[in-house]
């Protein structure tokens, strides 16, 4: 329409409207972390990984089935997202053929996983939802007996952007301790995904953690500096994740996924003779444990155990290394502005 329209003359006046009634409810210093566009800048430091390893290789098998959205659960909807068919979500009811996808993980594709790692030695991070942990024992148990991690990946698989801090905190401790009955040990990280400006006050506040996952700004961990003191953070990647099997703009095949990984393998590798660096996989166990998907990763385990100085680790090792390494007082920080994150 024309700027001269009367109607659209009008429409302007009332968005404004609304956006300064926004504006006025909009807290002056929103609760949170601060923003930081440098972190380590031209010079980052160098990780020293164990064996003079030129890469860090973390693999993170998320494991959601029976924490995602259902009325099961007592939720308004069914799932809808990263199940690779393009359903949406249901209001109400429940959605079979969704909560079929998500069974499939704990059923089959975290075995055929379980299998391949232990067939390449190599041992990952379990991103478990607790609420779903709680449902599959059987499963949680191998990946205790594997020698695998086993970190918080949140009490439900949704969204916390706008839970109350009370609910949130809540959440932390029935995270924290469903993974101690399961595993026999709390979590020393924990990984949301859909964190909100509260979680990392709220894990610092809880104790217990020496990391956490809730960022995806770097390739090497760093400090936080919170009120309660310092607190890393070591960056995941939605880039190196299987989830992009779910985009239209992802990959389409094994080969994809395969190339994209030995691509980012050989340029952090490369560029690790000098600076070394994380690289960090997120799987799915309904995604990427499916034949015509693991193979991609099969593909990739092969080409990376095809070089020397590669060190395969989970968060934990990672965490404890750069704890004992570069600890907060000589490591670059990010400081906490006064009045923000502070509540």
């Amino acid at each position: 329409m024309s700027a001269g329209n009367p109607t659209t003359s009008a429409r302007p006046g009332r968005r404004s409207a609304r956006n300064a009634a926004a504006t006025t409810r909009r807290p002056q210093h929103p609760p949170g972390p601060p923003r930081d566009f440098y972190g380590y800048g031209p010079n980052p430091p160098h990780a020293r990984w164990p064996g003079n390893a030129r890469i860090a290789i973390n693999l993170n098998l998320n494991v959601e089935a029976g924490g995602e959205h259902s009325v099961l659960e007592g939720d308004d909807h069914s799932e809808h997202l990263l199940t690779d068919i393009g359903f949406p979500a249901y209001s109400g009811v429940r959605s079979p053929i969704v909560e079929s996808v998500f069974e499939y993980g704990p059923r089959v594709g975290a075995w055929r996983l379980l299998r391949i790692f232990k067939d390449f030695c190599i041992k990952i991070s379990i991103l478990g939802v607790v609420r779903g942990l709680q449902q599959c024992p059987e499963l949680t148990r191998a990946f205790v007996e594997h020698g695998h991690e086993v970190l918080s990946h949140g009490w439900r698989w949704i969204d916390y952007h706008l839970m109350p801090e009370a609910e949130e905190r809540e959440h932390i401790r029935l995270a924290v301790e469903g993974i101690r009955s399961l595993t026999g040990r709390a979590p020393v990280g924990w990984f949301n995904g859909r964190p909100s400006a509260n979680t990392r006050r709220l894990l610092v506040e809880h104790g217990g953690f020496l990391y956490d996952r809730d960022a995806l700004n770097d390739e090497l961990p760093y400090w936080v500096e919170l009120d309660r003191g310092h607190h890393l953070v070591i960056p995941y990647s939605l880039e190196t994740n299987d989830n992009r099997f779910d985009q239209n703009h992802g990959f389409g095949s094994a080969q994809d996924f395969s190339r994209y990984m030995i691509d980012t393998f050989d340029l952090l590798y490369r560029e690790g003779a000098e600076a070394p660096r994380i690289m960090s996989i997120g799987l799915h166990d309904r995604l990427i444990g499916r034949p015509g998907k693991a193979v991609g990763l099969i593909r990739f385990l092969e080409h990376a155990r095809r070089h020397d100085r590669v060190w395969f680790c989970t968060g934990e090792e990672i965490a404890r290394h750069w704890h004992e390494t570069h600890p907060p007082q000589t490591s670059v920080t990010v400081q906490t502005s006064p009045g923000v994150g502070a509540r």
